[in-house]
């Protein structure tokens, strides 16, 4: 895992792989997929406003009471967002987001409709778990999520843990609760609950349609399509094809 090139950082030239003029952390964010994009700023403007000590964490986090008694709505968003002060555990937390985040939506198409229903479940699933479970922020489960679907989808893939252990992709998610398991010291109900939430979406999404004769429950309803894949209105294209078909239809006398 190189930190230095999830910045852009060291040996990267001016003009190759981007436009040019753009340094490469700005190469860096503008390459993202635009939900990806969205998530990772809003990660890194809301640590930044709490380091600031412009909102604290007692504003950000989920509560079905702050939410739906005290109509703090915002909550059902934040929740999302904070992922802990400035620090090397949150450069961790972005890096992996963004990653994992990226690949899922860039394999998704050309399209955010399909990324964006994966995310609108699974915060959803989140949002109903929380309580039960007393998870207040939910950015780690998530995040977990996506780094499921994505190790279960590319099983071949070797990845090597900070240099040190060399592993197939569906180990991910467990080496993961294993380094927050040795670095904080309690067991990471987030990322566990993140894992169920993202093997629910794993199993209806490519397990499923295959034994249910190509069915999919999960895949985004034509709404939400519409809202992301707006056709083309057809304007001027009628006329032109006529203007050809009389230019090159053969002369009656």
């Amino acid at each position: 895992m190189d930190m230095e090139n999830m910045f852009g950082a060291g040996g990267a030239n001016n003009g190759q792989g981007g436009a040019i003029g753009q340094f490469p952390l700005e190469q860096w964010f503008y390459e993202m997929p635009i939900c990806t994009r969205y998530w990772t700023t809003a990660t890194i403007a809301t640590s930044i406003l709490v380091q600031c000590h412009i909102i604290t964490p007692f504003q950000l986090f989920y509560s079905f009471r702050a939410v739906f008694v005290k109509n703090q709505y915002w909550r059902l968003i934040t929740t999302f967002l904070y992922f802990g002060p400035l620090s090397l555990d949150l450069l961790f937390h972005v890096f992996f987001l963004q990653r994992y985040s990226r690949l899922l939506e860039e394999s998704s198409g050309r399209s955010p409709a399909h990324f964006s229903w994966l995310l609108l479940y699974a915060t959803t699933l989140l949002l109903c778990l929380s309580p039960l479970l007393s998870i207040p922020f939910l950015g780690s489960a998530l995040s977990s999520s996506l780094v499921y679907i994505w190790s279960r989808r590319n099983p071949e893939t070797r990845l090597s843990f900070l240099g040190l252990l060399v592993f197939t992709a569906p180990y991910l998610p467990w080496v993961l609760m294993a380094f927050s398991l040795v670095l904080h010291g309690t067991v990471p109900k987030d990322e566990i609950c993140g894992v169920i939430v993202g093997h629910i979406w794993y199993f209806f999404s490519d397990v499923y349609p295959s034994l249910h004769n190509g069915q999919r429950p999960l895949d985004p309803p034509q709404f939400w399509r519409n809202l992301f894949e707006r056709q083309p209105t057809d304007t001027g294209a009628q006329p032109i094809n006529n203007e050809i078909a009389a230019t090159t239809a053969p002369e009656v006398r």
